[in-house]
């Protein structure tokens, strides 16, 4: 009973590795510019925010300003409907006053800023190979199917989008907790 439980998982485990191949992580490590984000577009924070990102950089010393990147890439976030376009990106190097490849490299590291347009309610699976074998890819595929749009589309009602995450279960027992 045993032996063939375990010979049933085996070949689960090889099915999901032997699927074709394709690509599993949610986030790009380039940009490509679109009609609705490339560097020409305009973008500031409005009055209410500029006077937050002061308030943010004011808790840093003077000479270590770029330390606020994070706080004020959040902020921007915010300010723009959940995602970063690259135009905000380079508004925050300019607040900080630094290279914008630096506001770039901290944008996608962290999976909480999110590039590309999002729905309001965006559902993340986690794409660690613990929760695949466990059916995690199974389940995205059910979202994708159900909402009716491919991994990083917004349903056309803005509402719905589905990607990808680094499981916090696994973060928590490798020592990672953030």
């Amino acid at each position: 009973m045993l032996a063939r439980l375990a010979s049933n998982r085996l070949h689960e485990i090889r099915r999901i590795f032997s699927q074709p191949t394709r690509s599993f992580s949610t986030a790009l490590n380039y940009h490509l510019d679109s009609p609705d984000n490339n560097p020409d577009l305009p973008w500031e924070f409005n009055e209410a925010n500029k006077q937050k990102a002061k308030e943010i950089i004011s808790h840093y010393p003077s000479n270590y300003k770029q330390s606020a990147v994070i706080p004020l890439l959040d902020l921007a976030q915010q300010q723009h409907g959940g995602w970063l376009p690259v135009s905000a990106m380079n508004a925050v190097a300019k607040v900080i006053e630094v290279a914008p490849i630096r506001v770039y490299e901290v944008a996608t590291f962290y999976s909480m800023f999110n590039r590309t347009k999002v729905g309001k309610y965006h559902l993340l699976v986690c794409g660690t190979t613990p929760c695949m074998i466990r059916g995690s890819r199974d389940i995205e595929a059910a979202l994708l199917n159900h909402l009716g749009v491919k991994r990083n589309e917004v349903t056309k009602d803005g509402l719905f989008s589905v990607g990808e995450m680094e499981c916090m279960v696994s973060l928590f027992f490798n020592g990672l907790v953030i």
